[in-house]
């Protein structure tokens, strides 16, 4: 039973009717963008027991601040319809993706509320990314293309042993699995020569 099948908090039941107002329209890793979100908040449950609501609730909403209208008041709606954690946990996602476009994103892992948040993210993204790499056919060449995922390996890799006593075990573990995959999966792919 996921953290979602179980009766949920009406916090939780709120989020989901709101990532699916949100995420209509919208993609992460070629699927819908709602599949991500769901995903991520039941890896969470999988892996925590007796998750927070609020922190249910910020993964399946952690991705709005891509999707909202540029004109709405994006953190004030959400302070108000969900009170100061929900979004001070999204902000702090948001503002980790978009470091993740910068040269030597940081590693953040003060936050424990984040830090679950975050790991069970990049399982689900990772995971995905390798799905997609072997339905592709071509593994190798689907990663070559993909040099700045490729630059990211160390950080992921650096995140993973700086979360692990932050982390469940089982949680830091999944994350783990899934890195030992892409490394498995990247091993043979070459740098693309500088144009």
């Amino acid at each position: 039973m996921t953290v979602l099948s179980r009766p949920r908090p009406l916090l939780v039941d709120r989020a989901l009717r709101d990532a699916q107002r949100w995420c209509i329209g919208h993609t992460i890793d070629d699927r819908p963008a709602l599949a991500h979100a769901v995903r991520v908040a039941v890896t969470i449950g999988d892996h925590v027991a007796a998750p927070e609501p609020a922190l249910i609730a910020a993964a399946l909403l952690h991705d709005v601040p891509d999707f909202a209208p540029p004109r709405e008041n994006l953190y004030r709606t959400l302070t108000e319809d969900y009170g100061p954690e929900v979004p001070r946990i999204i902000a702090a996602l948001h503002v980790e993706h978009q470091a993740l476009d910068q040269p030597n994103p940081p590693i953040i892992v003060a936050d424990a509320a984040v830090v679950l948040a975050s790991t069970a993210d990049k399982i689900v993204a990772l995971t995905s990314l390798l799905r997609r790499a072997r339905a592709s056919g071509e593994v190798t060449d689907f990663f070559t293309g993909r040099p700045m995922l490729l630059a990211l390996l160390p950080y992921f890799r650096a995140y993973s042993y700086a979360c692990r006593p932050h982390t469940p075990a089982s949680l830091s573990a999944a994350l783990e699995g899934v890195l030992h995959l892409l490394d498995r999966a990247t091993s043979n792919v070459r740098p693309q020569a500088a144009r």
